[in-house]
């Protein structure tokens, strides 16, 4: 598909930035719904992404997300963020409006809407254990308590960076040391992993969830589709949310904001993008 002088522009930037699905995922829309537009990756190094986040505009970009390492740095350098930027303290989709830049995090709602769209609609009588406490953690929680979590028993190696994610959020966190999983697991109803165990080219996160006896496990790894951690949900009959929802949902409302459409879920969408991940295409 061709593009004129007058195409819309929007990007993603990180670093590095060739594992990142999203130009096939906006690319995939972009053709769909035959727009004059175009979806670039931008890989750029920390370094330099003050600058190249002030020339953009200037080059007639609409927009761009932001993924690591650069999700805290745009928090700092945009002109305003939307409620769930804040209470995450990062910024991953970013909407230029003349000289202003407007920061959301869409994470949260991408999260959210993964578990929607598998049947969970409320957490409020359900006891919720997240492993991991790096940036992504932060808009898991979010997302959690947006759903009417009341606590979030949080589990991470390391102490300091699960004391520092909870002094964010407050008392709702429930920091545990990570022998008390088995216990924990006992009584969750929804298990997350927002830590890269299990992803390609990773070690593997090594937990036995047979003590968990119903409900949902939710792993944002992608690559792979089906971690070993979600292999050994579905063979254990807990329902398995694999980290391409969240992908393809937390990608909705920045497509909107910059080329005027609102883009619909399609399975075909989906195949689209499981075909990349598989080397299929």
């Amino acid at each position: 598909m061709t593009i004129s002088g007058a195409a819309k522009l929007a990007g993603v930037a990180g670093w590095p930035i060739g594992h990142s699905l999203s130009p096939a995922l906006h690319g995939y829309w972009i053709a769909e719904y035959g727009l004059d537009a175009a979806y670039v990756p931008l890989a750029i190094a920390p370094e330099g992404f003050a600058d190249a986040f002030k020339a953009l505009p200037k080059l007639g970009f609409r927009g761009l997300n932001v993924t690591l390492p650069h999700k805290e740095a745009a928090f700092r350098l945009v002109d305003a963020r939307d409620d769930a930027a804040e209470a995450t303290g990062a910024v991953n989709t970013i909407v230029f409006e003349g000289v202003r830049a407007l920061g959301r995090n869409t994470d949260v709602f991408g999260f959210a809407e993964s578990l929607r769209e598998a049947g969970v609609a409320s957490l409020a009588s359900t006891a919720v254990v997240v492993l991991g406490a790096g940036g992504a953690a932060r808009g898991v929680v979010a997302a959690l308590f947006s759903l009417g979590a009341s606590h979030v028993h949080l589990v991470n190696r390391t102490a300091e960076k699960a004391e520092a994610l909870a002094a964010h959020f407050g008392a709702r966190i429930i920091v545990h040391r990570w022998a008390a999983l088995p216990k924990l697991l006992s009584t969750a109803g929804l298990l997350v992993n927002t830590t890269s165990l299990g992803m390609v080219g990773q070690p593997p996160l090594e937990i036995d969830l047979k003590p968990m006896r119903h409900g949902v496990v939710a792993d944002i790894v992608y690559r792979p589709l089906e971690t070993p951690l979600l292999a050994q949900a579905s063979k254990q009959g807990l329902k398995a949310i694999d980290g391409l929802e969240m992908l393809i949902h937390q990608a909705r409302p920045g497509f909107a904001a910059w080329f005027g459409v609102e883009p619909t879920l399609t399975a075909s969408l989906r195949g689209h993008l499981v075909s990349i991940l598989e080397g299929r295409r």
